[in-house]
């Protein structure tokens, strides 16, 4: 009888409790486990099953939804618990995954390779891939709400396209002058129905096509996500915009880019300028 990823489940959380695991660590296993097997089902893949490139595209989809390095390490080693139990520990090997950025670095594009990605992109002569490329590094919104926008929240005459969060939270982004040409021409060219993004068959795009388009051109929807903040606190826009913008619920997550974006000699000259008194 072919075992289902139910039976799998339990005879893990079993085995891990032989091997001495305490009850918080399987704790901690059954609700890691339980988001990865339904992340698979919703792609007909069942636990037993699994390959390399599963567990490598289930890392781009926690890096994708904003989760830490720190946490992503904690899942693949959760995953690769697994594999060993399924007597595969090879699907867990050689998963590359995103290490936490050196001094609270955020990863970002610089202008020039902004401009290198968009003319690549251009090249490539999909106006679907244009326009999702541009939306994303011109809207900061997450893969998610990319996926989730219907034509209905896009209004090319006002200017704004009207974003939707997990939470229910709406927001309301201006488009620049390119993203409009860029969006234009992919609505002429593709003309869908429903859904603002579709897929060749006319359905939905999902989060993971996305993110396979993006890996072509060696990028992810995070790192310009970052850079779509970073670039309006560069220009000297308040943190409340930003935040807006972004649709961070803690203005906190907003600052990071306050730290990236000033320099250590900056400061220095600030408080020297500030507080020095000229005799």
């Amino acid at each position: 009888m072919r075992r289902t990823s139910g039976s799998t489940n339990e005879l893990f959380l079993r085995w891990l409790e032989e091997e001495g695991k305490s009850g918080k660590t399987i704790l901690t296993y059954q609700q890691e486990l339980k988001k990865f097997d339904q992340w698979l089902g919703e792609r007909g893949v069942v636990l037993e099953e699994i390959g390399h490139d599963d567990v490598q595209e289930y890392m781009i989809h926690l890096e994708e939804q904003g989760k830490s390095p720190i946490t992503t390490d904690k899942v693949l080693g959760v995953i690769r618990t697994l594999t060993r139990f399924l007597k595969r520990p090879d699907v867990g090997l050689d998963i590359r995954i995103k290490h936490a950025p050196k001094k609270d670095e955020i990863d970002v594009l610089t202008k020039e390779e902004c401009e290198s990605l968009l003319a690549e992109v251009r090249e490539s002569r999909n106006a679907r891939n244009e326009a999702i490329v541009l939306t994303l590094l011109h809207t900061g919104v997450r893969v998610s709400e990319l996926c989730g926008l219907d034509l209905t929240d896009l209004e090319l005459d006002r200017g704004v396209v009207r974003v939707t969060d997990t939470h229910g939270d709406e927001r309301v982004i201006p488009l620049t002058d390119a993203l409009k040409s860029v969006l234009k021409a992919y609505l002429d060219e593709v003309q869908p129905v429903g859904p603002l993004f579709v897929s060749r068959s006319r359905e939905r795009l999902t989060e993971r096509s996305v993110q396979y388009m993006l890996k072509k051109f060696h990028v992810n929807a995070q790192k310009l996500r970052h850079t779509f903040c970073q670039q309006l606190v560069d220009q000297g826009v308040s943190l409340e915009v930003v935040s807006r913008l972004a649709g961070h619920r803690d203005i906190n997550v907003t600052r990071r880019y306050v730290k990236t974006a000033v320099g250590g000699s900056e400061l220095e000259r600030a408080i020297r300028e500030t507080f020095s008194h000229k005799g």
